[in-house]
């Protein structure tokens, strides 16, 4: 049977890959909001790019996606990032095709939601509540203690996350979890217990309920913001945390109902056994796809666009994981961050970074002229090195090493003798 996939919302380099995938006989449209639709990738390759309005509703979406359906008939949903995840679902629901079911994505989008589901099940009865102000969060403090997170209900890129280790810190971490966020949707602020222990991210891949691990990723953020300013695979952990980590993430996505497709996990490994940040039907950003391709062999994206496809990909994961001729030696990157706050000028030392040894990538990630300075998100770090070791000490240390050996020129604002100073 010809494929015909209904594309939701963007997916970089995914749609066109789907194309290449399936061959000739294979038919793509895309359906997504109006900003996006300059972003596709190569447009003419596609059937059709059918755009809408950032505020339409989810019964628009359907309507549009029935019409198409109606002369030219989908047999698959793709989606490929976390916006307009539960629109997919719901044309998804409508149409009768398989995807993501409309609760599986409701679970994993609204974090409270998420924590209610887990503990209704018995996985992790970590305790959380939705707060409509600062009264009630000092209300849960007083009830739960510190340390709490505080950070938007929904959202990703560490936007608005803050860690309260005092009653008096309420205030200001409302103030920053309830900030007007361009990329994520006002869903309310939430507030859980803080977990201490080293954190991880795991890359799994399911297909018809069974889960296989492909990789657990290190993390390390920064410590105020939890903003990620490194990641190396594999993670190093014994037999017995990994043996841990790996039944937990699987009793999760059970506990979800997530069936099929990519996943990626973040956990804390506390003294308790792992306790979950947060779970996504998408792949990994920060270049964690390449890192893990390159430590197992195992092609992430390409495995997406397979399974989008109607295709099997668990056996062939097997067999990659089991391939001795891949070179295991573990990958990091780490991001570069710029002190000075101002607009970037220029980034030097990108090109003699990439020439040293086991550095396997170096790529800016802002343009002379955005805003540098402070760590406020995702979106601040400036630029990134991909470095491989013997070890998950070596690879971070040298990715880390040459990322801090980055030069930063930053343009900065006049001080009080410039124009803008009021002069009495």
């Amino acid at each position: 049977m010809t494929e015909h996939v209904l594309i939701v919302g963007g997916g970089r380099e995914i749609p066109g890959l789907i194309r290449e995938t399936g061959g000739p006989g294979t038919a793509t449209t895309i359906l997504c909001r109006l900003d996006l639709v300059p972003k596709i990738r190569k447009p003419a390759q596609h059937d059709r790019i059918i755009g809408l309005r950032s505020g339409a509703p989810d019964e628009e979406w359907v309507a549009l996606a029935a019409a198409v359906h109606a002369s030219h008939p989908f047999t698959r949903v793709g989606t490929f990032g976390e916006r307009d995840q539960d629109r997919a679902a719901a044309v998804a629901d409508a149409l009768g095709l398989p995807c993501h079911s409309p609760r599986t994505v409701a679970w994993v989008h609204d974090k409270h939601a998420m924590r209610r589901r887990l503990a209704e099940t018995g996985v992790d009865t970590t305790p959380v509540a939705k707060v409509p102000d600062a009264a009630a969060l000092r209300a849960f403090l007083d009830e739960h203690g510190t340390p709490c997170v505080v950070k938007p209900a929904q959202g990703a890129g560490s936007f608005g996350v803050s860690v309260v280790r005092d009653a008096e810190e309420a205030d200001a971490a409302f103030a920053r979890a309830s900030a007007d966020f361009a990329l994520i949707p006002d869903a309310g602020v939430l507030v859980e217990r803080f977990h201490e222990g080293p954190q991880f991210s795991v890359e799994a891949f399911s297909e018809g309920g069974e889960h296989v691990i492909v990789a657990v990723t290190r993390k390390f953020s920064d410590p105020v913001g939890f903003v990620e300013l490194g990641h190396v695979v594999p993670a190093a952990l014994s037999e017995d945390e990994t043996a841990a980590v790996h039944g937990y993430v699987r009793a999760l996505l059970d506990a979800l109902e997530i069936g099929y497709g990519i996943t990626h996990t973040e956990v804390v490994l506390t003294k308790e056994g792992p306790r979950v940040i947060e779970t996504h039907v998408r792949l990994a950003g920060d270049e964690i796809p390449y890192l893990v391709q390159d430590v197992t062999g195992v092609d992430l994206i390409s495995c997406v666009a397979r399974q989008t496809l109607g295709l099997p990909v668990l056996d062939d994961i097997r067999t990659t994981l089991g391939d001795p001729s891949v070179d295991r030696r573990p990958e990091a990157i780490w991001f570069a961050v710029p002190q000075a706050r101002g607009r970037l000028d220029s980034i030097g030392g990108l090109a003699e970074a990439a020439e040293l040894p086991d550095v396997v990538a170096v790529e800016a990630l802002l343009e002379p002229g955005d805003e540098v300075g402070g760590l406020e998100s995702s979106e601040s770090r400036a630029a990134f090195v991909r470095a491989r070791g013997a070890d998950e000490t070596e690879a971070v240390e040298r990715a880390r090493g040459v990322a801090l050996g980055l030069d930063f020129t930053v343009r900065v604002a006049g001080g009080a003798g410039s124009a803008a100073a009021e002069w009495v």
